[in-house]
């Protein structure tokens, strides 16, 4: 009996895959690293081979750990982070800079493409209205544009293109079907008009020839179907059987959100006031609506991305956990950002916080664009702010910058959610889950900074849980997006903010606004 489902989550530095049953249950795990090129400052790249080589090493590993037999896998599902491979006509990888073949994806957070960004940009083009109205470098049509630009005999020598979550799905079923989530939310697909891909965009960025070269289809799945079922040789790779089917991919944020918000599908009341918080390397803000709301500064409204009938909204932070190990990295009394010294840092921060009665290096304040403003100001070129330095290089003194930068990433969610209640959006409940629910630093702030309820769902990796919702649909384990979300939720508790904080953080939050007002003046000065 096919009563099982294995998801695969696909991050910036390793896979993941989970055995989960038709209730949620994770029975299994595994991990394995995805090594990641970094030739210049704003690149980054990966080999798509070696991230299908760890995918299944992960599933294979995730399997063991479970002790089932791959014959009661009713259905693979993968989500992944919006990187971009580039194959030739006959499949074989194309290198997207001046590196070997194997280098042939551009990670989602490469920002080699800045320059076609604002290009697109300048077009205003509608299109860019489900894009805040401003493209950003980590979208695919920019980086498209630069391939194009800058690497034209790779690009005459194309033949595919894929978001990474379907190059994985194309990998298992040979299938060339894409994921509706992947296309809208990425590629400027408009999943709610008669003629999604528009001609007339395409032809103002020179991509008009997008399709001939990159063989998107006009087959466009919603979350929750089946692609195909695995060929013979990728069922070996993956120590799975043909019977398993694959489930439409989706970005990787967007199955967190399915994760935290799914067990809400069927509730269109309650599905309006709560919102998703993934936090890992970035932050991924996002929450379902009804209806459509433009806004400057956000992804989306994007339809039927995730759940059928709902427009999904998306907004975020390029650096949250990657600016943690910045500030570690950087720090003379830092080192190497391990798990053993954040939690060192942490632990002394919070007696420090003891020590001072919740004061904590009140003048010192962090601006966290360290990699640019994805939104609300949605501009890439913004840069990160420090002011209230001192010449302590002690332990301490990175701790208090450690403490003080959580507090602006904190406070940049709060600025986020007051862009988002200005466009009429109405949120009482924040919904966390990846990496960031293990810094308890930050699960504090972000209920006292934002003043919101915060829950924190009983799952290892909500992010898997929503990937294996989609593939337990597409499996037949459940018959739609909301009772998979409603049957297979863990449930979590919530925290409530603490009032007596409240004051500190205002105040803290004008300063932070200030600053942004700061630097845009000095920025006017060279203009």
């Amino acid at each position: 009996m096919r009563d099982l489902i294995v998801a695969v989550d696909i991050g910036t530095g390793s896979a993941r895959a989970g055995v989960f049953d038709r209730s949620g249950v994770l029975l299994g795990r595994s991990d394995h690293a995805i090594a990641m090129r970094r030739p210049a400052a704003d690149y980054a790249e990966h080999d798509s081979e070696d991230i299908w080589r760890a995918t299944c090493a992960a599933v294979r590993g995730a399997v063991a750990a479970s002790g089932v037999i791959a014959s009661r896998v009713a259905a693979l599902g993968v989500d992944a982070t919006c990187s971009l491979v580039m194959r030739d006509t006959q499949g074989r990888p194309l290198a997207v800079s001046d590196a070997d073949d194997n280098w042939d994806t551009i990670v989602w957070l490469d920002h080699r493409a800045l320059k076609e960004a604002d290009i697109c940009t300048e077009t205003a083009h509608p299109v860019l209205a489900h894009s805040g109205f401003v493209m950003s470098p980590e979208m695919q049509m920019p980086k498209l544009m630069w391939l194009k630009r800058h690497q034209p005999a790779q690009w005459a020598q194309a033949g595919y293109f894929f978001d990474l979550a379907d190059f994985i799905t194309w990998r298992a079923t040979g299938s060339n079907a894409r994921s509706r989530c992947t296309v809208t939310a990425k590629w400027c697909y408009l999943s709610h008009e008669a003629k999604p891909w528009n001609d007339s965009f395409l032809q103002a960025v020179g991509l008009e020839d997008m399709d001939a070269r990159g063989l998107l289809p006009h087959d466009i799945l919603p979350a929750g179907e089946a692609v195909g079922q695995l060929t013979p040789q990728a069922a070996a790779d993956l120590g799975l059987d043909i019977g398993c089917v694959v489930a439409t991919g989706l970005i990787d944020a967007y199955a967190g959100t399915l994760g935290l918000l799914g067990p809400f599908a069927g509730q269109p009341e309650t599905m309006e006031t709560q919102l998703a918080l993934i936090g890992g390397t970035s932050s991924c803000i996002a929450a379902f609506a009804r209806d459509k709301k433009f806004g400057h500064g956000t992804w989306g409204p994007y339809y039927e991305v995730l759940l059928p009938g709902w427009w999904l909204v998306e907004a975020g932070q390029s650096a949250t956990g990657a600016l943690l190990d910045h500030i570690v990295r950087s720090h003379s009394a830092g080192g190497e950002p391990s798990t053993y010294n954040h939690a060192r840092i942490v632990t002394r921060i919070r007696k420090m916080l003891e020590d001072g009665g919740g004061a904590l290096a009140g003048r010192l304040h962090v601006l966290p664009d360290f990699h640019g403003n994805r939104a609300p100001l949605a501009d890439p070129h913004a840069l990160g702010v420090i002011s209230g330095l001192t010449l302590d290089a002690s332990f301490d003194g990175l701790c208090r910058l450690y403490w003080r930068t959580c507090v602006g990433i904190a406070l940049g969610i709060r600025h986020i959610l007051e862009t988002f209640s200005e466009r009429g959006y109405r949120f009482d409940t924040l919904h966390v889950a990846g990496g960031h629910v293990r810094n308890p630093l930050l699960m504090e702030l972000y209920r006292d900074v934002t003043g919101c309820r915060v829950v924190v769902p009983e799952t290892e990796d909500a992010v898997l849980l929503g990937t294996a919702m989609v593939a337990a649909v597409a499996g037949g384990l459940h018959p739609d997006l909301p009772a998979a979300g409603a049957g297979m939720y863990p449930g979590g508790p919530a925290f409530l903010p603490d009032p007596a904080r409240k004051a500190g953080y205002d105040s803290d939050y004008k300063r932070f606004l200030a600053l942004h007002r700061h630097r845009a003046e000095l920025e006017s000065l060279d203009a």
